[in-house]
Parts: structure tokens; sequence; C-alpha cells
């Protein structure tokens, strides 16, 4: 397939249909990359699960589900290669996983800690302001172009934050400087209680692409093939000086918009069982069944090696002490400036002042 611009037609790419069928060509991946990601896809379900449970015990903080949208989150991490930067929201964990951010260090994070990501992952702390990580994927990917370094930077965003000055900054920045950049808005139906129906009045997020030089393209988010292979051809375009890409993938959030949301308020029913037949990982697995590449028992395996995973991972990150008041100073700047140690120091006397005033 050939990324073409968003014209009239508004049919999304697909390559697996909802019964696992193929539809379309299959893109360059081995049955052992195929199972690999499915397997990725599936921890970043269980991961989900595991937060939420955790934070209805009040040893999480807030946390987005990621259920329904793993075929895209996973999709659009796999074809990067480690020097690729990722900038996403909190909603793509599993893509952090696929560029090898330890599930300890992710748990960590929403303990309420921050975490510093290994450096070697080139992935930005998930970003909770709406919208602002895509112009920070814009300039990754720009200050790579101005260095000559074989460099992409993927920006991920969700339907509402295409709301935001950010992100039309971003498309704006990235048409007119031609950097070697992919922006992905997953359309995943709603913006906490606003429908995508109220978030534009365009037919596409996509089609705001052309308006700003960028090539764009609509693909079912479901679909992990799809996923991938438009991303392939969009990283490769962006690596060989072709320019950026804005792509959409249509999916959907099966659960709440983060554990402090009730979506039974807004959001009918009858519409999350329809999305719920289009579930991106029974997609996957129906088709790796028919190929006789994945038996129940194989499943069933799987499953209950990473919820040992998980589990292990968990205790890592709830045995790690707190950070120090003081700790995200460490990693702000390298040398901190006059202004930065006095606010380190006006700090940590604050910090000891209320620590005496408990005792």
């Amino acid at each position: 397939m050939t990324i073409q611009q968003i014209g009239s037609e508004l049919t999304a790419y697909q390559i697996l249909d909802v019964e696992g069928n193929l539809v379309g060509a299959m893109p360059n991946l081995s049955n052992e990359r195929i199972l690999e990601l499915y397997r990725i896809m599936q921890l970043g379900r269980m991961f989900s699960n595991k937060i939420i449970a955790l934070q209805r015990q009040g040893r999480a903080t807030t946390f987005g589900s990621l259920a329904g949208q793993e075929a895209t989150t996973v999709g659009l991490a796999a074809p990067l290669q480690p020097q690729d930067w990722l900038a996403t929201s909190y909603r793509e964990i599993a893509s952090l996983i696929v560029k090898g951010v330890p599930l300890s260090t992710l748990i960590y994070s929403f303990r309420g800690f921050t975490a510093p990501y290994p450096r070697e992952t080139h992935c930005l702390p998930i970003q909770i302001v709406i919208g602002t990580q895509m112009p920070h994927a814009v300039g990754l990917a720009m200050a790579a172009k101005i260095a000559g370094d074989p460099v992409v930077a993927v920006g991920v965003c969700g339907d509402g934050a295409t709301s935001e000055g950010d992100f039309n900054e971003a498309l704006n920045f990235a048409g007119v400087f031609q950097a070697p950049v992919v922006l992905v808005v997953q359309n995943n139906g709603w913006a906490i209680s606003v429908p995508r129906s109220r978030q534009s009045a365009a037919a596409s997020f996509a089609s705001r692409g052309p308006g700003f030089g960028v090539h764009s393209v609509l693909v079912d988010g479901n679909d992990l093939f799809a996923v991938y292979d438009v991303m392939q051809q969009a990283v490769e375009r962006a690596r060989s000086d072709q320019g950026p890409t804005l792509i959409e993938t249509l999916t959907y959030r099966l659960g709440a918009h983060t554990t402090a949301d009730d979506p039974t308020r807004y959001r009918d029913e009858a519409e999350v069982e329809a999305w719920r037949l289009k579930d991106p990982i029974l997609r996957l697995q129906r088709f790796l069944m028919k190929r006789n590449l994945l038996t129940e028992a194989d499943n069933q395996k799987i499953i209950d090696e990473i919820e040992e995973e998980i589990n292990r991972a968990t205790d890592e990150a709830l045995s790690l002490p707190a950070p120090a008041p003081d700790a995200f100073f460490d990693y702000t700047a390298a040398d901190l400036l006059p202004r930065l140690q006095e606010q380190r120091q006006d700090l940590l006397r604050y910090a000891t002042h209320q620590q005496n005033g408990r005792r």
C-alpha cells in the first residue's frame, strides 16, 4: 500500500477483518514476530487491568484503561528502530513496553512517583497535559534533521487533543520544516464525555493533514497488521527525508476514560458492545488459530506467563522506596542554575519543616 492523502473516500485501510480473515496484503512480519506482538497486546491489557486493581486498592494513582486499543498502541511502536523517539499520552503504555520501558518502571510511576525511563528506550515520559507531546515530537524530529541523524520521532495523542492548539502547531511545524516525524491520532470515540461528533466538524482528523502539507492516512486501529503497515511506510518516508505523516487510527475505548470516570453516565452500552465485537486481541487471536500458529493451550500459557511477569514487576515496584522530595532536580537540567539551586534548598527546608511538624 502506498500512503495517499485523504480525499473524499473515508474507508479506513484494513488488512485483517473482525473475523481474523485477510482482506489485504500482509506486511513483512515473520510468524514469530506476529506471536511476539500478540503477546505484547495481551500484556498491555493485563497490565492495564492490574493497575486498575491496584488503584482500587489504594496502591496506584488515577489510570486510563488501554482495553480495546492494543492493536494501535502496539502496532504504532513495532516498526520503530532503537534510536527513534516516542512521545505519548497516558494511553500508550503498550507502546512504551514495545520500546523497552520496564514494567516495574511503569508501575512505579503509577504509584505517583517520577521514574526516569532508560535512556536507550528513547521514550519521553507519558504526558498528562493534553496534546503537548505533539510539538515535543516535532522538535525531536527537527533536531535530528539538523544534526543529520537517521532518527524518526513519533507523537501520539487522542481525538480530544486535536482541539488543542499544540496539535495544530505541531502539524504546521512538521509541514513547513518537513520534519521526520509521524503524528498519530488514536480516535477512540470519546474525549472523556465528549463524543467524536462534537470534537470536530471535519470528516476525519486525518483530513486535516493536507491543509498543513502533511501526508495523511486513515486506518482501522483495531487491525494490528494495518496499523503496522501504515506506520512502517510512514517511518520509512520520514527517515528517507520524504516528509511527515499524519495517521488517524479508528479504534475504541472499551473501558472508562480513567479510574476517576463513570462512562455509563454519557455512553450507550449498545455502542460499547458493538465495538467489543471488534476486539483487536480477539481478531488477531482468530487469525493465529486459523493459521495453526496458536492453540487454546498456547494462549492460556501466554496468559499465565504474563500474569507471573506482571506480578513480579508489581512486587519490585511496590518494594522500591519513594524518591527524595528534591530528586526531580537531578534530571530537570544537567547543571542547575542559581535560581534552581535556591528552589531546591527552599523545597528541602519545607520538607524538613513538614517532617518535624509530624513528629
